[in-house]
């Protein structure tokens, strides 16, 4: 018996998640009394791991699985599982992780429970506590088959060092074509810009801009924050920003520190999509917009009057104190 967490990474760096995912497992594994293998694919520096608790690590190098492919990746994380006996798997609950974690879960004929938030309440019977409705309220799920997929939910769980001396082993998955089910002839990505998956603040904006061609305050904003930028659904369905950037239930989910909401009124699925950050500020000319009820902080004001003193306010902020 041993828990895996697969430890998510974007070319060859592991992303946030997976430090967070590896010092979940690691609770998990002492709580059950066994050892904690952390699995990576097309990942480099694995080491790092350790620094969170990370006893084992499985490398996996694929030249199939360069572009994350739900399946294969699921198909890997079966293998290894099988190999080492894990009947705990842990993987995230980004988008790439909501795909995986019912794949997986099938595979090994195991429970799942997605969006977890803490560690188990008990482990007999297996207890986890998961958000529900739309981010709105908490449950406690009990997960009573022997294998068990756990998706932690990001920023819930928090990064904990624990280090240790980890072995490092290669695995040789075998994947065939059925096993990747899709191929990707192209990706694009964007190039030097922090990504909503990883970003721990997000400045968002809706239709109250008008026009992509007021977008650069946004991104001004956004680079000045360390930020990823992000938009409300009619602004990609009009075509303004890409729909990578949509953000909401229909979108991309974020549960970021600090999320920013520039002329969005806070429809309900945008609200449900972005619920989970923890401070949520709000800018907008109408003081009766839905956003505002679900905000910690609100502006009522005109977003091309309060971004630009609020870009110049940070700026003198940050020249202060560097």
């Amino acid at each position: 018996m041993s828990v895996l967490v697969y430890t998510s990474s974007s070319d060859g760096k592991f992303k946030k998640s997976a430090f967070e995912v590896v010092s979940f497992g690691k609770k998990v594994a002492e709580e059950l009394g066994t050892n904690l293998i952390a699995l990576t694919i097309n990942a480099e520096e694995v080491s790092e791991l350790q620094t969170y608790g990370a006893e084992s690590i499985v490398t996996v190098m694929n030249d199939q699985l360069t572009v994350f492919n739900a399946k294969g990746y699921a198909a890997v994380i079966h293998q290894v599982a099988a190999a080492k006996a894990a009947t705990v798997v842990v993987v995230d609950s980004s988008i790439d992780g909501l795909y995986l974690g019912p794949l997986v879960a099938v595979s090994l004929d195991a429970g799942y429970a997605s969006n977890v938030v803490a560690a188990p309440s008990s482990i007999a019977p297996f207890t986890v506590k998961r958000k529900a409705f739309s981010n709105k309220g908490f449950n406690n799920t009990v997960i009573s088959t022997e294998n068990k997929v756990i998706g932690l939910a990001k920023n819930s769980f928090g990064i904990h060092e624990n280090p240790v001396t980890a072995s490092v082993e290669s695995f040789d998955a075998s994947i065939t074509a059925s096993d990747l089910g899709v191929t990707s002839t192209s990706v694009d990505k964007a190039v030097g810009k922090v990504t909503i998956a990883d970003a721990d603040v997000v400045v968002s904006a809706g239709r109250g801009l008008k026009g992509p061609e007021n977008w650069g305050m946004v991104e001004e904003l956004a680079d000045v924050l360390g930020a990823a930028t992000a938009c409300s659904k009619p602004v990609s369905d009009l075509g303004w920003r890409p729909h990578g950037e949509h953000v909401g239930q229909t979108g991309k989910p974020v549960a970021t520190n600090l999320y920013i909401a520039i002329g969005i009124s806070g429809a309900i699925q945008h609200l449900a999509g972005i619920n989970a950050s923890k401070v949520k500020v709000v800018i907008n000319t109408d003081p009766e917009a839905p956003f505002f009820k679900a905000a910690d902080y609100g502006i009522v004001g005109d977003a091309f009057d309060v971004v630009p003193q609020l870009i110049t306010k940070l700026k003198d902020f940050k020249a202060q104190n560097s």
